[in-house]
């Protein structure tokens, strides 16, 4: 176990650093190598079967361990040959069993040896009420042996991944799923319900556009009371883009004259304080050092580009100066990521690209070279961006692992993915 500690005490420093500089490859030279196998004598093995290969592909997505195929299978009640996994050079043993009751309950036990150390070192059981439900209980389950091993936290697996799924013309629904997208449960259906944006982090309501009588409207709605709150509405365009830390204040892109433009809009006392004034575009608003700023999209150069102002300031500051359409941007801290169309020198065509940048230095770093990579959300944590991506026309959900330098794809199998948040 000391062997491992070590291991991950390598990869526990944050990707963002004082001096504004990050370095997405890792620096320690190994990680510990793992194995997942599931007991012959699990109830419902297809399902169990399932569970393990989720538990494999979110210790992989973490980035703090080597996932390597199990070579052996063990009885639950019995130990592995440590022997045969230590010459092997696995360090970590995961046996997996489960267990059906009878009102329909699923229960997955899981035990972890230490193979360097030789002895069990984890022993837990994790339940769930419906099946169907089981990508998040391996989510938990990867947390919480990534957390019996102190490696940085991936609690964000167990959250709710909020997207918008074009159905047919003018017509879209707001879906709730995992980050890989095997659990999806829709929320809201008929019409056109675009631009799904939480409104808090316990994840049980959610700002949203839809389409009132044809004209846009912001709707804050809860998933389980389904109670439902009009916020604004506006004869052009309306979305809801950020929301502050304390969940008071929210960015909103709204056009009541046809010209978008950022509001502030306070969700104690309900009113709204207009931001900019350009006669343009203006959209797609985000908070940024310490709330102080935003950073948004505007045509002032007569193409879409980043550009940032001080909150009740007048004048505007150019952050990216490379590319002629910057479509798009998320922020965390003093830390941009947004999108940029370059041209495929191999193939002469133009694809959409992630950058990263900080707005305290000239620090500048490409997150992706194929597709069309758009709408990027950092996580709450900061060390990982959700986004959009499009390959031969299909939609996926991409992840990049800033810590790492490891980009993940999750596609969605029917239908194309409008926006998306988590």
């Amino acid at each position: 176990m000391k062997k491992i500690l070590s291991v991950l005490f390598l990869i526990t420093t944050f990707v963002f650093a004082a001096d504004a500089e990050l370095d997405i490859v890792k620096k320690s030279g190994s990680i510990p190598k793992i194995e997942v196998s599931v007991a012959p004598s699990a109830m419902n093995m297809p399902l169990t079967k399932k569970v393990a290969k989720m538990i494999e592909k979110d210790l992989m997505v973490s980035g703090h361990f080597d996932v390597i195929k199990a070579s052996q299978v063990v009885n639950y009640n019995s130990n592995p040959d440590m022997l045969v996994l230590s010459n092997k050079g696995t360090d970590l043993f995961v046996n997996v069993s489960s267990d059906v009751s009878s009102f329909g309950g699923y229960s997955v036990m899981i035990k972890m040896y230490d193979i360097n150390a030789k002895k069990m070192v984890f022993n837990r059981t994790f339940s769930t009420s419906k099946e169907d439900r089981y990508p998040f209980l391996a989510h938990r389950i990867a947390i919480r042996i990534n957390k019996h091993l102190n490696a940085p936290p991936i609690d964000w697996m167990d959250k709710f991944v909020i997207f918008s799924q074009y159905k047919s013309a003018k017509k879209a629904d707001i879906i709730i799923a995992d980050y890989t997208l095997t659990f999806q449960m829709p929320v809201i259906r008929g019409g056109l319900n675009i631009f799904p944006k939480w409104a808090n982090k316990k994840q049980d309501s959610f700002y949203y556009t839809t389409y009132d009588k044809g004209l846009p409207t912001l709707i804050k709605t809860n998933i389980y009371t389904r109670q439902r709150e009009v916020i604004m509405k506006s004869e052009g365009m309306i979305v809801a883009s950020d929301v502050s830390e304390d969940e008071k204040k929210l960015l909103i892109t709204a056009a009541p004259n046809n010209q978008p433009d950022i509001y502030l809009y306070n969700t104690i006392n309900r009113t709204k304080k207009r931001l900019t004034t350009y006669k343009g575009i203006d959209v797609g608003a985000h908070f940024v050092d310490n709330e102080k700023r935003i950073v948004f999209v505007s045509d002032r150069l007569k193409y879409p580009n980043i550009f940032a102002k001080e909150i009740g300031g007048r004048g505007v500051e150019r952050l990216v100066y490379h590319g002629n359409n910057n479509s798009s941007a998320t922020t965390y801290k003093d830390y941009v990521v947004y999108t940029s169309r370059d041209r495929n020198s191999e193939f002469g065509h133009f694809t959409f690209n992630l950058y990263l940048m900080s707005t305290k230095s000239d620090f500048l770093k490409r997150l992706t070279s194929n597709g069309s990579n758009q709408f990027p959300k950092f996580s709450k944590d900061g060390e990982s961006v959700i986004f959009l991506k499009t390959i031969n026309n299909r939609s996926s959900i991409g992840i990049i692992r800033l810590n790492y330098s490891k980009a993940f794809t999750f596609p969605l199998k029917n239908g194309k993915i409008q926006s998306i948040d988590w």
